[in-house]
């Protein structure tokens, strides 16, 4: 069965694409948007406080999985910068596709993108190139914070309010030369400003067995061979 997913222009021609494509930032000015309840301990209010900007390293996948609850909640996700980023795995872990409109290939109008999705939606997703202008990650962050949108970032070096790190990762389910690949742990570290100052660690399983994400209990980890 296909599935929906929203592609749109590349480079200079998909910022006034967006504007028709994404509709307006929701009417409902809650402080956060919700996040899947495993990821919740990552964050210092415990959601993804509107007008931040978070940097992930190590896993796209766990950025993607911060997509997944403002996703599952009604809001309008959008990635840009993300050719390889695969629509099952995004619906797996939860993001609804007819509300994730993707820029793969944005060039070097890559800011203009990201400022025309932060007019839009309510979550970004960016992907960045390696060097970053400074004046370009400050208009952006000032961007986000005036239209109460989240920026979520890989790649490239760019400040942050929350700052997601995988320490560890490691999969799970294959026994003594047999069985299958079922599940990753990841072990994840979080630090940041202001709220965010006090670091956190969280193990997850992304994807967990069915493909979702899940807490990991220490006390309880589970054995996945088959």
């Amino acid at each position: 069965m296909a599935l929906p997913q929203r592609a749109v222009g590349e480079g200079q021609a998909a910022a006034p694409e967006l504007k028709n494509l994404a509709r307006p930032v929701s009417l409902a000015r809650e402080r956060t948007l919700p996040v899947l309840p495993a990821l919740a301990g990552l964050l210092p209010e415990g959601g993804l406080r509107r007008g931040s900007t978070v940097a992930v390293s190590g896993a796209t996948s766990l950025a993607l999985a911060l997509l997944a609850g403002p996703s599952q909640a009604g809001s309008w996700c959008a990635a840009v910068g993300l050719p390889s980023l695969g629509v099952v795995a995004a619906a797996e872990v939860g993001v609804a596709l007819e509300r994730f409109p993707l820029v793969a290939r944005p060039g070097d109008e890559w800011p203009a993108v990201v400022a025309a999705l932060v007019d839009a939606v309510d979550v970004v997703l960016v992907c960045l190139p390696r060097h970053v202008r400074n004046g370009d990650a400050r208009r952006l962050m000032a961007k986000a914070r005036d239209r109460g949108a989240v920026l979520i970032t890989t790649g490239g070096s760019f400040a942050a309010d929350v700052r997601l790190a995988v320490a560890s990762s490691s999969w799970e389910g294959l026994g003594k030369g047999h069985g299958r690949l079922r599940a990753r742990r990841i072990d994840v570290v979080a630090s940041g400003r202001g709220a965010a100052a006090r670091e956190r660690q969280v193990s997850l399983w992304l994807p967990s067995a069915d493909g979702g994400v899940e807490a990991i209990d220490r006390a309880n980890a589970r054995c996945l061979v088959s």
